[in-house]
Order: C-alpha cells, then structure tokens, then sequence
C-alpha cells in the first residue's frame, strides 16, 4: 500500500522526473525538478494556491514514483521521452509531425535526389520542414526541378558506372542523366548545393553566387550558358518578391507566441529563416495556467523531434529554464542556440504579430466549433424525428464487415456519441467462426461478441461497485446503424433479441457509386435529403465505419503480404525480415531503401542488404 506521507518525507533533494499516477496506476502527470523533494511536495501543500487544473490533477494522484538523474538537462530530456510515451492526462501532449511533408535532399547518396517524405530518420539526408501546406511543398519541388536538373529515379549511381540509356527526362532536360556514368559529382553537387541554399531560405547567397558565376561565363564569350544563369536569376528574384522581409538582420528565427481563452491555448510558431518570413503553424491545446510549463514543455516536445534548430528562438515571455534549454538545444544544433524575451523594437513587434496570429486562430476555431456542434445538435434532432425514435440519441454504434473473397475477415464499429466519433471505443474483431465470405453470419458473431462482453463487464462492475461507464463494452447504444441494407438489420434485431435488448437499428444503403443514398428502418425505405445535416452526420459514419474496417483488413492482409513476399528472398530468414519490417515500417519503404540503408538495419550484413535490394530493383540492375 502506498503510504504518500512516508513517501514525501523520503524524497531526494536531487535532479529529476516525477511521475503521477491515479488509483489505477494510470500516469496522469510526469514533471522534471532541479530538487525532487522540493518540487513534488509544493504540490500537496498549499492547495488553495492551486490552479483549477492543478487541484484537479492532486485530487487524482493516489501514488508516485520518480527517477534519479545527474543533471537537470538529462532530467529535461528524460522527462519529454517519457511524456512522448506514456501521454499524460494532465501534461501537454504536442502531436507528432508524421502527418506533416518534410523536404528531403538524399546528401547521402552520391548524386543526390529530392522529394517530398513524412518521415525523418537519421541517415546522413538533409530535411527541410516540416511544412503545413502540401501544395506549395509540390511546388516548390517543381520549382526546384525546373531550376536545376536533379534525377528523379531510384537506381544506385556511381561515378563511371553507365546503367543504361538514360530515361525521357534527360531529353526534356530534366535530369543530366549522371545514370550514363559520365556526369561528374563535382559538377553535379555543386548543383544539389544550390538547391541546399535555396531551401535553407539563402536565395542572396544563391543570388550573388549565380551572378559571379554568370559573369565568369560571360567573360569566356559563353554566351550560352550566361543566359540560363541570368534566367536562373531572374526566378529565383520572383520567388523572393512572394516572401516578406521581417526581420533586417536577416536571421533564422523561430518566434513563438500563444493566446488563450476559456478552453483552449494557441501556440502560433513563426518560421523565418534569412530575415523572411516562410511559414507558419499553430498549435492548439486545452487551457493551462503555467504559462512557464506550457511553453517549457512546448519547446522540448516540439525541438525534439526536428531535424534543424534556427539559432534564435523568440519567445512571448520568460521561463525559468532558458539556460537549461539553450544546452539541450544548442547540443543538438551543434552551434550556440539563443534563447531571447524582447522588451522592445523590431523582434517586440514581430512577438506581437504572432501573439494576434493566435488570439485569431483561436477566435476562428472557436467560431468553427460552435458551427459545428449547432449543426451536430441538428443532425441528431433530425435523425430522432426521421426515425420516430423516443429521445436523440446520443450513443450511436456502427458495424461494417471487410474481406475480399471471405479471406482475412474482420468486423469494424465505430462510436459516436453526441455526434462526435468516440476513437477510444472504437473495436475491431478478427472473424473467428466463419469460413468463406459469409457477410450475414460474420456480421452476427461480432455483434454476439460485443454484446456478450458488454453484459461480462457490467457483472464484473457491479462487484467491484463501479459505474457501467467504467467498462469498454459495458455502455450500450440509444442506436445502432448497420452499413448495408434490410438483411443486416435483420441480422442485428435477431441479436440483440437474443440478448433481450430493444436498441433502435437502421440501415445505411449505398447507391451504385458507393455513396450513402437512405436508410432502411422497421422494413421501410427512409430518403435523404443531401443538404440536411441528418444526411451529412449519417455519411460520416458510414465511411467512418467502413475506413475503419477496411484499415484493419488490409493490415491484415498487408501483414501477410509483405511476409510471403520477402521469404522469397535468399538469405533473408525470420529474424532477418522481422527487422527489416521493424525497422522500415512497411513494403513500400523497404522498396525503397538503398543499400546503405537497408545494411543499418540489425542483423543485416553486405550481403543480405545486396540480396533485398536488388530483389525490388530487378529492372534498374546494369
């Protein structure tokens, strides 16, 4: 039993991370001190000095536990991974940048590639982003591409090997075709290194390069090539012309901001880089009031997990560790980083820029939020009155088979509760008792299965005297929406009889094009009408539900896939591909490694990387 009086009196009076967990052994918080013994004790004493949400997180905490470290920037460091981890309740969780594009520049391939990727990994590349518009990253690659010959394709080029005639880009002149062996790296890398300059936002440097260069070439009567230097020029100065100057001293920067209501925090990120201003992106959390711990812990989460640190970082307002922050962040730049709070001038003025920028994405989100629930609330109104029901339903459940000729089957439901998808109640189930594509009895063993353990939990609650809403299953629905037609509402009825239940069931039917078209309720026909928000609410969860299941079964099936595919591979066993799966995440990826990348990988030696990439790159083999 923990005994938290005992606990307090033994704390160290030492550098590290604490970690709060409630009576079910949950984490719900995890902090960082310079004294374990003095932080974690303000927490239980003096409470009424304790913000709403900080008095709301002690009444939850039932025990903790902590971890020694030497310093207060390993405490720092610690404290983020294991927040990255474990997603505390209480704590400010930055969303990954997975979902972001990212520019990379393949510097680690002899004549290097550029394109567009989600993922980062440490592997000599160089990465530019992340980037919050898709769009203008395509079109800034083909601006590039325009600009600078650089080769699109895959094939492993060294100087001297020809693989072959070169492809239709060299024709088009877009590529200069080193896969002929006789493109020099010099030459080539002196062009990939423009392409870093002008990434980097150092279109000047570019600029003043180019014009020697042009000069030099106009010098030697090569009038040739001093034209498509000058043209080289002149698009690059339009690219300039779109970027705004704000900042004179023509650094990188990154400024952060924040604004906050009631409900939620903004934090706005501004990117300069070579004084201008290139992108932005906010960053939305609910309310705390640690304006220090909010951006502390901003600031680590969100650094952590990018490539390039800028020199300066501008911030709205003080924080206590700035000087433990500049460590860890300068260790990783590999040169000084600056941590500043401006009082005044230019750098003031651009704090407040971006402080509005988020004061009126939060005004925009908040708009949009109300938008939204008055039309959910709608949307429900109108489904009660459609389907005559006796309240709104507020807990909707929705279920889809997948398979693709009875293989691989799984079922899929979806919970949305007071129009909003539920994602933590969401289940998948692997069909365990049908054999062939047999939608109509699959349908009923998942349905069983859910209704079953519903009833187990709601017994097993009521032992331990804890409410129904505790269990994952032990909540039943005020609806339940089939994805298909009158047999699979057929199917549910005879289920839920089974169970002695009376729950509402429709059916969502599809027209020829895949698209929700009505609903089948009480063997009638229910039309649609496709501006209604009844309709809208009702599509998403028709696709919602069928995402899901169609995501499930292709895993499946992706799983099974990639496994008898790379057992065809000589020399690659199961050790061997299950670290190459580890490793590189999917089949896509694995096509698409070189050799030095698939060698990283554990358990893989020169051979076996060799074996693996030229199984999937048969037709660029010389």
């Amino acid at each position: 039993m923990f005994n938290l009086e005992e606990a307090l009196k033994n704390l160290p009076d030492h550098p590290g991370v604490y970690i709060m967990k409630n009576s079910e052994g949950e984490i719900i918080y995890i902090g960082k001190a310079v004294s374990l013994k003095n932080r974690v004790r303000q927490y239980f004493q003096n409470s009424k000095n304790n913000s709403p949400k900080v008095a709301a997180m002690v009444s939850h905490i039932a025990e903790f536990e902590y971890i020694l470290t030497d310093s207060e920037i390993e405490a720092l460091i610690l404290e983020c991974n294991l927040i990255k981890k474990n997603k505390p309740r209480y704590n400010i969780l930055l969303k990954d940048d997975k979902h972001y594009p990212y520019i990379k520049v393949t510097t680690n391939e002899e004549y290097p590639r550029i394109f567009i990727t989600r993922k980062i990994e440490k592997d000599g590349a160089k990465y530019f982003g992340p980037y919050t518009d898709t769009n203008a990253v395509r079109e800034t690659i083909q601006i590039i591409k325009k600009l600078y010959p650089i080769r699109s394709c895959k094939k492993l080029i060294s100087y001297g090997k020809d693989l072959g005639r070169p492809c239709l880009n060299y024709h088009i002149k877009r590529c200069l075709a080193p896969c002929t062996g006789k493109v020099s790296k010099d030459d080539y890398m002196s062009m990939v290194n423009n392409v870093l300059l002008f990434l980097s936002g150092k279109q000047d440097d570019l600029i003043r390069d180019l014009t020697q260069r042009m000069e030099e070439a106009a010098e030697k009567l090569d009038f040739e090539k001093a034209a498509q230097i000058r043209d080289e020029i002149n698009s690059i100065r339009k690219i300039q012309e779109k970027q705004k100057i704000i900042s004179s001293a023509l650094e990188d920067e990154d400024v952060i901001a924040f604004a906050k209501n009631d409900e939620k925090t903004c934090i706005e990120v501004f990117f300069i880089r070579g004084g201008k201003l290139l992108g932005r992106q906010d960053f939305y959390f609910d309310t705390i009031e640690d304006d220090e711990n909010l951006l502390s812990q901003f600031i680590m989460q969100f650094y952590s997990e990018r490539e390039y640190t800028p020199k300066n970082i501008i911030l709205q307002s003080e924080i206590d560790e700035i000087q433990i922050l500049e460590s860890y962040l300068s260790r990783k730049r590999g040169s000084k980083v600056h941590i500043k709070v401006p009082e005044r001038g230019s750098k003031k003025e651009i704090i407040e820029l971006a402080k509005k920028n988020a004061s009126a994405a939060l005004e925009q989100l908040k708009y949009k939020t109300l938008k939204e629930k008055d039309a959910t609330e709608n949307a429900l109104k109108e489904i009660c009155t459609i389907l005559e029901l006796d309240e709104i339903p507020y807990r909707i459940e929705a279920f889809d088979i997948s398979n693709i000729k009875g293989t691989d089957s799984v079922g899929s439901m979806v919970v949305f509760e007071g129009g909003k998808p539920k994602n933590k109640d969401y289940r998948r189930f692997k069909i365990k008792t049908v054999e062939g594509p047999d939608d109509y009895k699959s349908m009923e063993e998942i349905l069983k299965r859910r209704f079953e353990r519903g009833f187990l939990e709601i017994k097993e609650l009521e032992k331990l005297n804890k409410s129904a809403d505790e269990g994952k299953f032990s909540i039943f629905p005020n609806l339940i929406m089939m994805d298909g037609g009158i047999g699979q509402v057929s199917v549910c009825e005879k289920v839920l009889k089974s169970f002695g239940l009376d729950i509402p069931v429709c059916g969502m039917v599809k027209d020829e094009k895949h698209r929700t078209k009505e609903l089948v309720y009480n063997g009638d026909k229910i039309s649609l009408y496709k501006d209604s928000n009844a309709f809208k609410l009702i599509a998403k969860i028709q696709d919602e539900v069928h995402r899901f299941a169609i995501s499930y079964h292709r895993s499946l099936r992706g799983k099974n896939a990639v496994s008898s595919l790379l057992d065809e591979i000589p020399g690659i066993g199961k050790k061997r591909r299950l670290a190459l799966l580890k490793h590189f995440e999917s089949i896509d990826a694995i096509k698409k490694a070189s050799i030095d990348e698939l060698r990283r990988v554990e358990g893989m030696n020169e051979k076996s990387a060799v074996a693996v990439y030229e199984y999937f790159n048969k037709d660029v083999k010389s």
